[in-house]
C-alpha cells in the first residue's frame, strides 16, 4: 500500500524510519535529512515544533539502519539502489586479493612440524622464567617505606 493511499492512524504505527524508506522506495529520489525527515511529518500531520525536537532521533536512526546509505551530496538513499565497487591500485593487491579468495585448502602442518612448534614456544617460555631470577620479594612494610 502506498504512504499516500494509509490513514493518519495506519502512518502513526509505522516508525519514522519505515516511513522514509516507503517514501524513498515510492518516488524513486534521494533526499537530505532535513527534507526527508520533513516529508515524514507532512505524512503524520506534524507541526513545526514536533518536526525540531525529533529530527535529531530520526538521525539518529537512519545512520543505525542498514537499509539506508548517505552519499556524497549527503542525500540519503537505500543501499539496495547501490553497489559496492571495488578498485584496485596496483597488481600487488590484486594478486593478494586473488590468493585469499581461492578455494583451495590451507595445507596441515605435519605431526613433526607440529611438534617442532610447540618445542619452541616451550623453549621461549624457559628464557622468560630466567627474567624472575632478577626480581626481589619484599615485605609491604618495606613498600610504604
Amino acid at each position: 500500500m502506498k504512504l499516500t493511499d494509509m490513514t493518519k492512524e495506519e502512518l502513526s504505527l509505522l516508525t519514522y524510519v519505515e516511513i522514509a524508506y516507503r517514501y524513498l522506495k515510492e518516488n524513486k529520489k534521494t533526499l537530505k535529512t532535513p527534507d526527508l525527515f520533513r516529508k515524514v511529518c507532512d505524512l503524520l500531520g506534524f507541526n513545526d515544533s514536533q518536526y525540531a525536537s525529533k529530527i535529531g532521533d530520526f538521525y539518529t536512526s537512519l545512520t543505525m539502519d542498514k537499509r539506508f546509505i548517505v552519499l556524497d551530496n549527503n542525500e540519503w538513499d537505500l543501499r539496495e539502489n547501490h553497489s559496492v565497487e571495488i578498485v584496485l591500485d596496483d597488481e600487488d593487491d590484486a594478486e593478494d586479493i586473488s590468493e585469499e579468495e581461492t578455494d583451495e585448502e590451507p595445507e596441515e602442518e605435519t605431526d613433526e612440524e607440529s611438534l617442532e612448534n610447540v618445542d619452541d614456544s616451550i623453549d621461549s617460555d624457559l628464557d622468560d622464567e630466567d627474567d624472575l631470577d632478577d626480581l626481589t620479594i619484599i615485605d609491604e612494610d618495606e613498600e610504604t617505606e
